[in-house]
């Protein structure tokens, strides 16, 4: 790969919290070595409140979050994604659109934030544990050494990424 801007796209069924989170973590921690999106096989349309308030503490810019469909990322006009994320069980089944430039995707499986139930501090501590989460995966990810990796090492990475850990210790775990 090289040391060009990676394009990321984390997918999710309704692209209200997970992929929505993942794609602010990711362009905060990526420090410019990544462009990120996220979209919804199916987008409920809005970005729920919770993940706005964990987005807002990174500071990342609040104009940027939008529910869309992952249809936006496969046309010919689309920017051409170097990774694909899922980062919930529905959408990582369905059948996803053909992608342009086959890039190298990945399953990263998150407990669902947005069916958390009972009060606002139950369901912000449920947002917490999951944005946590993906905080963990994708300082993993941000450090892995992409521009050394072939395409095979970088798809094992990911894999292991969403397994809970890397197989190569390429990313100095």
């Amino acid at each position: 790969m090289s040391d060009k801007p990676y394009n990321v796209l984390f997918l999710c069924t309704g692209n209200s919290a997970r992929s929505i989170m993942a794609e602010a973590i990711l362009a905060t921690m990526g420090k410019g070595r990544f462009n990120t999106f996220s979209a919804g096989s199916h987008p409920g349309g809005t970005v729920n409140p919770f993940a706005i308030e964990k987005v807002k503490a990174l500071g990342y810019p609040l104009d940027k979050l939008r529910s869309k469909s992952w249809d936006e990322f496969a046309g010919p006009d689309a920017p051409q994604m170097d990774f694909i994320i899922t980062v919930c069980d529905q959408a990582a089944g369905e059948v996803c659109p053909v992608w342009p430039g086959q890039p190298v995707s990945a399953h990263w499986g998150f407990v669902d934030p947005a069916a958390a139930t009972g009060t606002d501090d139950d369901k912000r501590k449920v947002f917490d544990q999951v944005f946590r989460q993906i905080m963990g995966r994708a300082s993993v990810f941000a450090n892995l050494p992409l521009s050394t990796l072939d395409r095979q090492a970088i798809h094992r990475e990911l894999r292991a990424i969403g397994a809970g850990m890397p197989e190569t210790g390429a990313a100095g775990s």
